[in-house]
């Protein structure tokens, strides 16, 4: 069984939301299986606050589990246009995996939320992906193939699954948001399959 990592960060729920129905989609792929990782919290001074296994929810994610899944879908709030500092702390610690190439030829996707509908998604999603082009990774966006990209009123967008939280009732995803974030797992998913097996 193939596994692909969702790793993400979320402090209200949107992002793991999108997260879970990304695992939906990766796991509509025969013989693909979604591994769902989160990253801890950190303080100003880039201290690591959490205890070795989190209170609840998915597991701390380890570089570990970078180079044993055969691909990455990587999700985060937004932060003034960026990935949220403990995403970026979380990848600045992978130089090893870089320097030896372990994520290289690997797919990787990324999805985001915001309070508002102009809250930096797009810019979020791009930060990124930057990291991951630097690993060699290949990114997997959602084309307008996909009716819910040109029919959404809330988030989706080419570079990745995203949410508005400020548009529906306790910040739950809309049926295009979800459609989406399956969409994108099912995409990266279908590439690592492809890519496995032709290795």
């Amino acid at each position: 069984m193939n596994e692909v990592l969702v790793l993400y960060y979320s402090r209200q729920g949107s992002t793991a939301a999108l997260a879970r129905q990304i695992c939906r989609g990766v796991e509509a792929i025969p013989n693909m299986q979604a591994r769902l990782r989160t990253v801890a919290p950190i303080t100003a001074t880039t201290q690591r606050l959490d205890p070795p296994v989190p209170d609840e929810g998915p597991p701390y994610a380890t570089h570990d589990d970078l180079v044993q899944c055969c691909g990455l879908i990587l999700g985060s709030p937004t932060r003034f246009g960026n990935m949220a500092a403990p995403v970026k702390y979380f990848l600045d610690g992978t130089s090893a995996l870089w320097l030896s190439g372990a994520l290289a030829g690997k797919p990787a996707g990324v999805f985001t939320s915001t309070q508002t509908l102009h809250g930096g998604q797009e810019s979020t999603l791009l930060s990124m992906m930057v990291p991951l082009l630097h690993h060699g990774m290949y990114l997997v966006g959602l084309p307008f193939t996909e009716a819910g990209l040109s029919d959404t009123r809330s988030g989706g967008t080419p570079y990745g699954a995203s949410h508005v939280a400020a548009l529906t009732a306790h910040g739950e995803l809309s049926e295009h948001e979800s459609a989406l974030a399956r969409a994108l797992g099912t995409r990266v998913a279908a590439l690592a399959d492809r890519l496995a097996t032709r290795a």
